[in-house]
């Protein structure tokens, strides 16, 4: 490539990274990371390989990297009182399927929700990958969430493989220690994603899948939780083998540069994960509010709104698509979703919000109030998202440090070497 080539490349980086330090990120699946654990990613790790097992490597020169993963281990099992822990999937789909392809056969069946009921389009290729028959869990509107009763008739009807608890969209708890009996009746592991409320988890605030009854949770380590993108796994120690030799056969380069920013992002969240996770779900709780104070159809009304990092509402004209796109035209950066009262999956009628990434750069509820009002502009009195777009960046701009870390180091930077 020639050096113009390189400056291209890099100029298009660098635009990026500054105007998403210029938007209001509200997208419920990212996250930012410090100074620190950005260091890790740069590192020469992410040159090598780890091929094998800790201490039993197939390529040699891998003696500090049994030692850095001996380490993250041991972090990984405290921050999540976990029995044992695999953080090689590379995604948290990747985690579904290492799943899926340490504990059911072609022909099992597994229970989970649907895309349009909130469920990870993973958990239906999965599925299929797998040749496993995935049976919808039943879902309630009124209380956004899975209706046990209806759970419970279907679990013992089709007798899965899996129970597999969490979701997508997801905001309250899931009914783990409802459906446990009923797992144990028919022969069925209880397994959750928790690919988006792995933080919450782990600070604290949400619910405790592994001791509510649950023995596998795979989950996502860039979402609510601050690490680099990647996938984990958690489970009790009977499963451990099953899973690590699950993952074997599927991850060839787990990226050590990863493992060793996960590490870091393990040790902030021992020190500041509580106050965050706390700090996450009061910021959404305070948005959904002020979104449905300004006349917005949040869903969760009845509920309290939310008890995760997200918000949902319904698209003004149930589009959701047109709306989430006005918004970034403001600089307010969201995601469409498909709601349980859509049509298909395609159709998404809903907007989904996340509070963690703006949390993360010291947003608090002052904030979440004037966020609400810029939305309510753009989609309900149908301001020229333009003119909204400067107080959205204005905002913005005001936090763009990274908050619950040891350096507090800039949120949005180009890290440039020459």
């Amino acid at each position: 490539m020639s050096e113009r080539d390189i400056e291209t490349i890099k100029e298009i980086v660098k635009e990026h990274t500054e105007w998403r330090g210029s938007c209001i990120n509200l997208i419920a699946s990212e996250n930012v990371v410090s100074r620190r654990v950005k260091e890790m990613l740069v590192s020469d790790l992410g040159n090598r390989y780890g091929i094998g097992f800790l201490h039993n490597r197939f390529y040699s020169g891998t003696k500090y990297i049994d030692e850095l993963e001996n380490y993250t281990t041991e972090l990984a099992k405290n921050v999540f009182a976990a029995e044992h822990v695999n953080y090689v999937p590379i995604s948290g789909t990747m985690a579904n399927l290492v799943l899926f392809n340490a504990l059911t056969a072609p022909g099992d069946v597994v229970t989970a929700l649907s895309v349009i009921d909130g469920g990870h389009a993973s958990f239906r290729e999965c599925s299929k990958i797998h040749g496993v028959s995935l049976v919808p869990m039943p879902f309630s509107m009124e209380d956004m969430n899975i209706d046990v009763g209806e759970a419970k008739r279907v679990i013992a009807r089709v007798k899965p493989k899996i129970v597999l608890l969490g979701a997508s969209e997801i905001l309250f708890p899931h009914p783990v220690r409802e459906l446990r009996g009923i797992a144990d009746e028919v022969g069925a592991i209880v397994a959750y994603d928790a690919a988006h409320v792995l933080g919450l988890i782990a600070g604290g605030v949400f619910q405790d899948p592994l001791g509510e009854g649950a023995e596998i949770v795979t989950g996502s380590t860039h979402k609510t939780f601050f690490g680099p993108q990647g996938g984990i796994i958690l489970c009790k120690g009977k499963y451990a083998k099953l899973i690590d030799n699950a993952v074997w056969q599927l991850v060839n380069n787990h990226h050590i540069h990863r493992v060793a920013g996960l590490s870091v992002a393990l040790a902030e969240f021992r020190a500041f994960g509580r106050d965050y996770a706390k700090k996450v779900v009061s910021n959404a709780k305070k948005l959904a509010e002020e979104l449905y104070n300004c006349g917005v159809d949040v869903l969760g009304v009845d509920k309290g709104f939310t008890m995760s990092h997200q918000v949902i509402f319904r698209a003004p004209n149930g589009n959701g698509d047109g709306a989430a796109k006005r918004l970034e035209e403001a600089n307010i950066v969201t995601t469409k979703t498909p709601l349980p009262s859509d049509k298909t999956e395609e159709e998404c009628s809903g907007v989904r919000l996340g509070t963690q990434e703006i949390t993360r750069t010291g947003m608090g509820e002052e904030e979440m109030s004037k966020i609400a009002r810029l939305i309510k502009r753009v989609l309900l009195d149908r301001e020229d998202p333009s003119k909204v777009r400067e107080e959205a960046t204005k905002l913005a701009r005001c936090f763009r440090t990274v908050k619950y870390s040891f350096d507090e180091g800039p949120a949005y930077e180009f890290l440039e070497f020459s």
